[in-house]
């Protein structure tokens, strides 16, 4: 049976932030990345409730930071790989409480009160052999759990997992309790991320924002097949997803997507990427777009023909509730509410027949027909 890991105590100094947090951002995050640059990138974190927190409360052994003793800056050191937050928190307190203050919030935080010295001399840590150790628990606390990172931070997780350690995305699924589809389609999501990043007229800064919908579109068969990207490729395969041969594509899918210097998207509703996809598999709405300076959303819809889709859904639902009331609705003749929305909806039938003259012909002929018969 394995051994629970012993929490140990360190101080504050002796505890170093991790350069290479995926939170600092994938351009940022860097092991030459000095400690008090990093501090500074995590300033904007909300450190001030964690620090009124240890104030007030301490720092509990149960929320142990997780640390590995590894090379940094050219010598070895304790570098905290979970709980970054905490850390960071912890400095800036201490920095406060020595007269440094960062700002004004920090100074009025640590005004007329008593910090315990131990609060920064006996700092709960757990050792653990190397990153890898940990990647288990990190994955599922950030990727699946309850404290989940950003999405663009947890498809970069995700492809640090398969890359540095050769693993499948079977192999990743049961580190961090995903489903492997979910798995491989945040690798690939990723990895177009980055090629996308090779082109000078892209907006990286987009794309990571709103990486969602770069995640979400990929499940459409007209993304696929428009970037020529194939979602069920392993690894090995996967990392470069658009062919070089269909670049271009992958430029105006990002133009149109995340809009650039001189395009807005084409949509802002995320709402609108099924649209977007069925868009994308019509031959016509896709000419459009191209040979288009700035195409309009509504137009490539109605070439992709994507309207008369809803217009045939709306007008089937109607009139399968409207066979349904039918069933009933005789045991309510005399009802003066039943009776005010039959003749809403006989208004709004006759203002649908008459944008369609010949379907109303045939229809008032059929009810003539009926009326005979009877």
């Amino acid at each position: 049976m394995p051994t629970a890991p012993r929490i140990q105590y360190e101080s504050v100094d002796e505890l170093q932030l991790d350069p290479t947090n995926p939170r600092l951002g994938r351009r940022v995050a860097s092991p030459k990345l000095s400690q008090e640059k990093v501090l500074d990138i995590m300033s904007d974190w909300t450190l001030e409730e964690l620090a009124e927190s240890f104030l007030s409360n301490g720092f509990w052994p149960q929320e142990a930071l997780i640390a590995v003793k590894e090379d940094l800056y050219g010598k070895s050191s304790l570098v905290v790989v979970e709980g970054n937050r905490r850390l960071a928190a912890l400095k800036y307190l201490q920095s406060a409480v020595d007269g440094d203050h960062a700002s004004k919030r920090w100074e009025k935080l640590v005004a007329g009160r008593k910090v315990p010295k131990e609060l920064f001399d006996s700092v709960p840590y757990i050792l653990m052999p190397s990153r890898q150790q940990v990647a288990s628990y990190l994955g599922f606390r950030h990727v699946t759990g309850i404290k989940e990172w950003n999405p663009a931070e947890k498809a970069e997780y995700i492809a640090k997992l398969i890359e540095e350690n050769d693993l499948s995305y079977e192999d990743v699924r049961r580190q961090i309790g995903s489903k492997t589809p979910t798995v491989r389609q945040n690798y690939i999501s990723y990895r177009l991320l980055l090629q996308m990043g090779q082109h000078e007229d892209v907006s990286i800064e987009a794309v990571e924002e709103k990486f969602s919908v770069l995640y979400l579109s990929l499940r459409t068969q007209g993304a696929q097949s428009y970037l020529h990207i194939d979602i069920q490729a392993p690894p090995s395969k996967a990392r470069n997803p658009v062919p070089k041969a269909h670049l271009k594509n992958l430029a105006n899918f990002a133009r149109w997507l995340f809009g650039d210097e001189k395009h807005p998207p084409l949509f802002t509703d995320s709402r609108n990427v099924d649209n977007f996809g069925k868009v994308l598999e019509n031959t016509e709405a896709v000419e459009y777009l191209e040979r288009t300076e700035n195409p309009r959303f509504e137009m490539a819809l109605r070439k992709a023909g994507v309207g008369e889709d809803e217009i045939i859904d709306l007008i089937s639902g109607a009139s399968d509730n409207i066979q349904l009331a039918q069933t009933d609705a005789f045991r309510y003749r005399k009802s003066s509410s039943v009776q005010k929305v039959v003749r809403r909806l006989g208004t709004d039938v006759t203002a649908l027949l008459n944008v369609f003259p010949a379907v109303k012909k045939e229809v008032l002929e059929e009810m003539e027909e009926d009326a005979g018969t009877a």
